[in-house]
């Protein structure tokens, strides 16, 4: 299957990346894929940079998970939130 990495699979990595660069304290993509696996979310670090960039999709239950994991709302992870 041919899949063209131009396209954008989600909407919220970009503020993924940025939420998790906020002094709050910032954590890495690996400290990320913990606390998610403590919301029951398993999500590796490279799957979670590849969210980031844009070719990974998200699914609701994940982007709620990002949502708690990354203390912010979902909201404001989908752009409309300011």
């Amino acid at each position: 299957m041919f899949m063209n990495n131009d396209i954008k699979r989600n909407i919220s990595g970009k503020r993924i990346r940025i939420a998790r660069g906020l002094p709050n304290p910032k954590i890495t993509q690996l400290e990320l894929s913990a606390r998610l696996q403590i919301l029951g979310v398993l999500i590796g670090d490279s799957t979670i940079g590849k969210i980031e960039n844009g070719t990974s999709a998200v699914t609701d239950i994940q982007l709620v998970a990002f949502s708690k994991a990354l203390n912010v709302s979902v909201l404001w992870l989908l752009g409309f939130d300011d």
